[in-house]
């Protein structure tokens, strides 16, 4: 089982700076998932900037989130 998201800053172009359970901090870049049509509501700024942590992943108002194990995998270390 890969770690869990325990917080969140958001960043510029779609991305996020996720801080995960074992203290590891990775840049998730959520632009690549903007041609999905469930994912298109992070168009809107203002919503894309209303994530929060729920249950050890990043989730969003009506029910919108990614896979605990997508967020760690797809993101990328900082160095």
């Amino acid at each position: 089982m890969n770690p869990r998201v325990i917080a969140v800053d958001v960043l510029n172009d779609h991305q996020l700076m996720v801080t995960f359970d074992n203290q590891e901090k990775r840049i998730f870049n959520v632009s690549d998932y903007l041609d999905y049509p469930v994912f298109k509501v992070f168009c809107n700024p203002s919503y894309f900037k209303s994530v929060q942590v729920g249950h050890g992943t990043l989730v969003w108002p009506n029910e919108v989130d990614f896979c605990p194990d997508t967020v760690y995998l797809k993101s990328i270390a900082i160095s």
